[in-house]
């Protein structure tokens, strides 16, 4: 049986401006919470904007 152990999830901001949202960090937080449920890791949440990024993790928003 296989099962996942671990997620990274991803989106874009087509204005090109990869900064969080208030949406964007309570999202990731329940996804968190819920992945913690199941067992599952939240490896990062990385939002891709115009030729940059923005990960949530790394900047501690989770």
């Amino acid at each position: 049986m296989l099962y996942c152990v671990l997620v990274m999830f991803a989106h874009n901001h087509p204005s090109g401006d990869p900064e969080a949202s208030e949406d964007d960090i309570s999202l990731t937080k329940r996804l968190a919470d819920a992945g913690e449920i199941m067992g599952i890791d939240v490896l990062d949440h990385v939002i891709i904007g115009d030729r940059k990024y923005l990960s949530l993790k790394r900047e501690g928003m989770f």
